[in-house]
């Protein structure tokens, strides 16, 4: 499963909270995220997240993104794929389909390949996009870059309004467009309000375990 969305939705807090739920219902699961989540992925974080690193060509930007995804999969979510564990993850490939192709202008038949390539073929079961209006997402991400551990790594939220408007508007359209795979959940809820509407979703694939 992936959480998506714009900068400061919430997607990470809910990718958090249903990891922590799973857990307590006995079923093994891996929480992980992109771009980062190995070692190698961290390198990449910091020059992709890098506000200093304006002239970051968006061709480069996509191939970190695609390079970081490829380490990923092969050491992080395949394996635990191959364990029988959950795999919950913060930004898969629709983010760079909206980030990089949509926003960005650039060409999505070559970016729908290079995620496929990277991914491995691996597609989520169920994405979860957590919408809000630009100007939420902004100002609660900005208020919580202020006590960021890693200072300076904002570069997407410098971004202008409209940038992060088609970021907005790309992630509907593709709900629209795959209905049986996302779901669109309301950002401005309530963080346990919005918990329990995400796991009404999940519940059905536990099988007997919650019956």
């Amino acid at each position: 499963m992936t959480f998506e969305g714009i900068e400061g939705c919430g997607k990470s807090t809910q990718a958090r909270r249903l990891a922590g739920r799973l857990e307590k219902e006995g079923i093994s699961c891996v929480l992980t995220f992109e771009p980062g989540g190995t070692a190698i992925g961290q390198k990449i974080r910091r020059i992709l997240l890098d506000q200093n690193h304006q002239d970051l060509c968006a061709l480069s930007e996509l191939f970190l993104y695609e390079a970081d995804r490829a380490q990923h999969v092969a050491w992080v979510i395949r394996p635990a794929l191959a364990q029988g564990q959950w795999v919950i993850c913060d930004r898969f490939f629709d983010a760079t389909t909206v980030y990089q192709g949509v926003a960005r202008d650039q060409d999505l038949d070559m970016i729908r390949l290079l995620n496929e390539k990277a991914s491995m073929g691996i597609t989520p079961d169920r994405t979860f996009v957590i919408d809000c209006p630009v100007d939420v997402g902004l100002e609660r991400a900005l208020r919580r870059n202020v006590s960021h551990e890693e200072p300076g790594q904002d570069r997407f939220e410098k971004e202008h309004r409209e940038f992060h408007t088609a970021v907005r508007n790309g992630y509907l359209r593709m709900a629209e467009k795959e209905p049986h795979r996302f779901v669109v959940v309301d950002g401005r809820l309530g963080e346990e309000a919005l918990e329990e509407i995400i796991f009404d979703y999940v519940r059905p694939q536990l099988g007997p375990i919650n019956s």
